[in-house]
């Protein structure tokens, strides 16, 4: 099993949080990096932990720093051989850290940063809907939107073939919209991740997340999807490795 989106950097110990995921069956995991220095703690995790990979990019929350100016830095760390794709980026219009033109522009530079070194994106999107997928549409990459929360972008994602990737908040007793939009998914498009150290689960809720915690996730999109949950993880596994580029 594996977990497509994790910020292991946030956790106290990474490393003990990459064993308890192997005994828990996830073998493999896709850390994030949100910012330059963030990345580099990536990749520095990536490297030591056998199955982990990381993603790199700056989020739409320092889209007004001086982070903003950085991804030529960015561009030299996506070489990295365990680099796997830029993001998260996007646009968060919730949280709002930074303007909707100051989130486009950061958001723009890297998905043209990820069509020059072909790598997918990693998107960020929360009440963004509709400028998410008007930003990406002349991008012909593979994409990801992860800690998929908004189904509302849900057609343009079966539309244009996007890796749908859902957390832990699908496990939520109110989470219905989100369960309903899962079993839309088209089987070799569907994604699973905790997020952690953020989102824990349904049976966790309230405390850390992390990596061992993605098999609560997987169990609920099966049950929405009316699928064997053994099954399911498998599925999810063979799609991280194809839109990520895993061998």
């Amino acid at each position: 099993m594996i977990d497509t989106h994790a910020h292991l950097d946030a956790l106290d110990d990474a490393g003990a949080a990459i064993g308890r995921a192997r005994e828990a069956g996830v073998t493999r995991i896709v850390t994030i990096g949100t910012g330059i220095e963030s990345c580099r703690a990536a990749l520095a995790i990536a490297d030591a932990g056998e199955g982990v990979f990381a993603a790199l990019g700056i989020d739409p929350h320092q889209a007004a720093s001086s982070e903003a100016a950085r991804t030529e830095e960015l561009r030299r760390l996506l070489e990295h051989p365990k680099a796997v794709a830029v993001g998260e980026t996007g646009l968060d219009n919730f949280h709002r850290h930074a303007g909707p033109a100051e989130q486009r522009r950061l958001f723009e530079a890297q998905i043209a940063l990820a069509d020059d070194v072909g790598l997918p994106l990693v998107i960020h999107s929360r009440d963004a809907a509709r400028a998410t997928a008007d930003t990406l549409a002349g991008f012909g990459g593979r994409v990801v939107l992860h800690c998929f929360s908004d189904p509302e972008l849900l057609p343009t994602a079966l539309e244009r073939g996007y890796y749908v990737s859902f957390a832990g908040n699908v496990t939520f007793p109110k989470a219905e919209e989100l369960r309903t939009a899962a079993a839309q998914v088209p089987r070799d498009r569907i994604l699973a991740e905790t997020d952690s150290p953020y989102l824990a689960p349904q049976p966790l809720r309230g405390r850390t997340n992390e990596p061992a915690n993605v098999v609560h996730t997987v169990a609920a999109l099966a049950a929405a999807r009316g699928e064997d949950a053994d099954e399911l993880g498998a599925r999810i596994e063979v799609n991280a490795a194809a839109v990520f580029g895993l061998s």
